[in-house]
């Protein structure tokens, strides 16, 4: 990586990944030399990942497999401390309502009295997906609806198999 790269990471538990964190890390790699997607890999909700960090990072691989400049990591460390191990000066998270805007305000305060050298960049969801979020999808899969247009296919048909009622 030359020292003159523009690096971000794309931080998320993307439990599953859904068809707006694509847009949201499509747009990023359109702003930056290089893009990390960054998947926690340690449970800090009450509730563990339906998916394995392993699926998580395969199905983000696939979705984003037309990015060149796009790759996909586990982390399990501060996001400030994961992004200066690799070197990116920016965090991009995507905001889609107010009650994301209040906890990604907290989220950056937190992040920039521990790391002042690392930025935080907002972009705001695409219409289409604005509504769109990881625990809805898992709801609608529940009760069989169809999720076909709202995640990438191989993650559509992985809940079926794993939530869908018979």
């Amino acid at each position: 990586m030359a020292p003159t790269d523009h690096i971000a990471v794309c931080p998320g538990s993307y439990d599953p990944v859904t068809n707006g964190h694509v847009d949201v890390i499509t747009r990023a790699a359109a702003m930056f030399d290089q893009v990390i997607v960054a998947v926690v890999n340690v449970s800090v909700r009450k509730t563990q990942p339906l998916f394995t960090g392993e699926e998580r990072v395969r199905f983000i691989q696939n979705a984003i497999a037309h990015l060149p400049n796009v790759r996909v990591e586990t982390f399990d460390v501060l996001i400030v401390d994961f992004a200066r191990r690799v070197g990116a000066r920016a965090i991009v998270k995507g905001l889609r309502a107010i009650s994301d805007f209040e906890y990604e305000l907290e989220m950056n305060q937190l992040n920039r009295h521990i790391a002042q050298d690392v930025e935080s960049v907002y972009l705001m969801a695409s219409a289409q997906f604005s509504f769109l979020s990881s625990s809805g999808i898992k709801e609608i899969a529940t009760f069989g609806g169809d999720i076909s247009t709202l995640v990438p296919g191989e993650v559509a048909e992985s809940l079926r198999e794993r939530l869908g009622r018979s």
